[in-house]
C-alpha cells in the first residue's frame, strides 16, 4: 500500500454558542465552516502554492460546496525544488483541537532506502518523522508552521495519527526502518539480518492542550512495538458500574518482526489493544493482540454507542477493514457490560474484545460488512449512529447504519457513492442551530489520483448520501479534516 495513504481524519470540537461552528467571536472573519485539506504534489521552485501544503476551504452550509481559502500553509519550513520535492517527507495527516484554534500536520519523513537517501551508518542520513503545528487565523487560513516536533530515536516511517475526543493526548503510530540502527531497542525476538525486518515500530503518545500548539511527549513514549502498525483508534468509554472514564487505543498490526521460530512473509494480522492511563502512559492488555479474520487490516475505529454512560444500553464496538482481496468490515464488541452472548462477568473485567455475534456459538458470529477493496479510513457522525468507509481500490464511500445496542451495521440505501481516483481520507461536518438541531452534515473525500474533493450531503434521519459535488483541489491531496 502506498505511503502516501493518510488514514487518519480529526473531527473539529465545540464553540460557546454553537457545537460545530467555528465563528466564535463576533469580530472573527472566519468562515462557518472550514475544510482543510494537506496536499502531496511536488511544489516547482518559483511556483508556489501547490502541493506540500495545506489548502483551506470555505464551507457553504446551504449546499456544501467549497471555495478555496487559500494554499500557502506550507507543510515544511524549507521550500521543496525540483531536486528536493520533499524536504520534510510526505505531508500524511492533518487534525485540529477541540476548539479550531491550532492544527497539526505528520510529516512522513523519508525513511532509508526511498527517494534515494541511503541507509543509517551513510553520511546522508533519512529524514525523520515530524510534526508542525499551526494556528488558525481569523480567516480560516493557517499561520506558518512553528517548531517541528520530532520524537523517534531512529527516522523511521511514520504512517497515522489521531487525537481523543477530549483533545488530551495525540497518538502517532511509526513502521520503523531497514535495517535497523544500532540504538533500536530490542522488542520481542528480533534477527536484524532478516530483510524483512524492520526495526523500532513504536506508538507515541503527546499530551496537548486546546488552544496551545505545545506537544509534550508523555513519559514511556515511543512505545516500541514487535509488530508493524497500520491504523489506531482512540475511545474512551464509563465501565458498567463505575463513575470512572477509561481511555483504550486499538492498533491495527499486519507484520510480526519476530523471526526465531517464524516464517516469512511474517504475516500477523491482528489488533493491539492498550489502556492509556491519566497521564499518556500505554499498557498493553493482557489478552492483547487479539488475532482477527481481517487480512492485512489497514483500518480501524472504534465507537461508543452507550448512553448517559450506561454501557448495558449500547457499547464500544471495533470495526476493522481488510485490506487485501474483497475489502470488509469486521465488527468486535469490547466487554464493558455483560449481555447474553460472550461478555461474561470475568470477560467484562479484562475489557475482552471478541467478534460480534448474536448468540454464545461460534456460529453465531456476525458476518463482515463489503466495503469495496482497501477501505483506508472510516468514522461516524456525532450520533455514532452511521458509519462511512471510504474505499480506495473502488473508488467509492460505503454507509451503514449501526445498531447502537448491538453494534452491527446495515448498509444503507443506496450503500456507496462514485468518488474521484484512490480517495484516502474523509472529513464530516455537522451543522447546528443555535437552539442544538441539526441542519445538515456534509461528507467529504480528498481523491488522491484525481486531485479533487469529492463532497455529499448527508441525511440527518436516515444517513443517506446526496448531492454529489466535485471540487478541484491542489496535486495529491491527502489528509483532512473539517471545522
Amino acid at each position: 500500500m502506498s505511503k502516501k495513504i493518510g488514514l487518519v481524519v480529526a473531527l473539529g470540537g465545540l464553540c460557546a454558542l454553537s457545537l460545530f461552528l467555528l465563528n466564535c467571536g463576533s469580530l472573527s472573519s472566519r468562515p462557518s465552516g472550514v475544510l482543510y485539506v494537506v496536499t502531496q504534489g511536488t511544489t516547482a521552485q518559483g511556483a508556489p502554492g501547490i502541493g506540500n501544503n495545506v489548502s483551506s476551504f470555505a464551507m457553504d452550509y446551504d449546499t456544501g460546496n467549497l471555495s478555496l481559502i487559500n494554499s500557502n500553509a506550507s507543510t515544511c519550513p524549507t521550500v521543496a525544488t525540483v531536486t528536493n520535492s520533499e524536504p520534510c517527507g510526505l505531508p500524511l495527516d492533518i487534525l485540529l483541537d477541540p476548539m479550531g484554534t491550532t492544527a497539526f500536520v505528520l510529516n512522513q519523513g523519508v525513511p532509508c532506502g526511498q527517494e534515494g537517501v541511503q541507509c543509517p551508518g551513510s553520511s546522508n542520513n533519512p529524514i525523520a518523522p515530524s510534526i508542525y503545528p499551526y494556528t488558525v487565523n481569523s480567516d480560516g487560513s493557517l499561520s506558518n508552521p512553528g517548531t517541528a516536533v520530532t520524537w523517534t530515536q531512529a527516522p523511521d516511517t511514520a504512517v497515522a495519527m489521531v487525537r481523543d475526543a477530549a483533545g488530551q493526548f495525540l497518538f502517532v503510530i511509526d513502521q520503523g526502518v531497514y535495517p535497523s540502527p544500532t540504538n533500536c531497542p530490542p522488542v520481542g525476538t528480533i534477527n536484524p539480518s532478516d530483510p524483512q525486518y524492520a526495526g523500532c515500530p513504536s506508538i507515541s503518545v503527546f499530551t496537548m492542550q486546546s488552544g496551545s500548539t505545545t506537544l509534550t511527549l508523555a513519559s514511556g513514549s515511543p512505545f516500541y512495538l514487535s509488530k508493524i502498525p497500520t491504523a489506531l483508534s482512540a475511545i474512551t468509554f464509563t465501565p458498567a458500574g463505575s463513575t470512572t472514564a477509561q481511555e483504550l487505543l486499538f492498533v491495527t498490526n499486519n507484520h510480526d518482526i519476530c523471526t526465531t521460530g517464524c516464517n516469512p512473509p511474517h504475516n500477523d494480522d491482528t489488533v493491539s489493544v492498550y489502556t492509556v492511563s491519566s497521564s499518556g502512559v500505554l499498557t498493553e492488555q493482557p489478552n492483547s493482540p487479539y488475532a482477527v479474520a481481517a487480512a492485512d487490516p489497514i483500518s480501524v475505529l472504534a465507537v461508543n454507542t452507550s448512553v448517559g454512560g450506561e454501557t448495558a444500553i449500547g457499547g464500544v464496538f471495533v470495526y476493522v477493514g481488510q485490506g487485501v482481496g474483497v475489502g470488509a468490515l469486521y465488527p468486535f464488541q469490547v466487554c464493558t457490560a455483560v449481555n447474553a452472548t460472550v461478555c461474561t462477568s470475568q470477560n467484562v473485567a479484562a475489557n475482552l474484545m471478541v467478534p460480534l455475534a448474536t448468540c454464545s456459538s461460534l456460529s453465531c458470529e456476525v458476518p463482515p460488512s463489503s466495503v469495496g477493496q482497501k477501505p483506508v479510513e472510516m468514522l461516524v457522525d456525532p450520533t455514532n449512529n452511521f458509519l462511512y468507509g471510504v474505499s480506495y481500490g473502488s473508488n467509492q464511500v460505503f454507509g451503514f447504519r449501526i445498531n447502537t445496542a448491538a453494534g452491527t451495521l446495515t448498509p444503507l440505501s443506496p450503500v456507496s457513492q462514485p468518488t474521484g481516483s484512490q480517495p484516502v481520507s474523509m472529513a464530516l461536518h455537522p451543522t447546528m442551530d443555535i437552539d442544538g438541531n441539526y441542519t445538515g452534515q456534509f461528507l467529504f473525500t480528498s481523491n488522491s489520483a484525481s486531485s479533487n474533493i469529492t463532497g455529499f450531503t448527508l441525511s440527518t434521519t436516515t444517513g443517506a448520501m446526496s448531492n454529489p459535488i466535485t471540487v478541484i483541489a491542489p496535486a495529491a491531496p491527502s489528509g483532512m479534516t473539517a471545522h
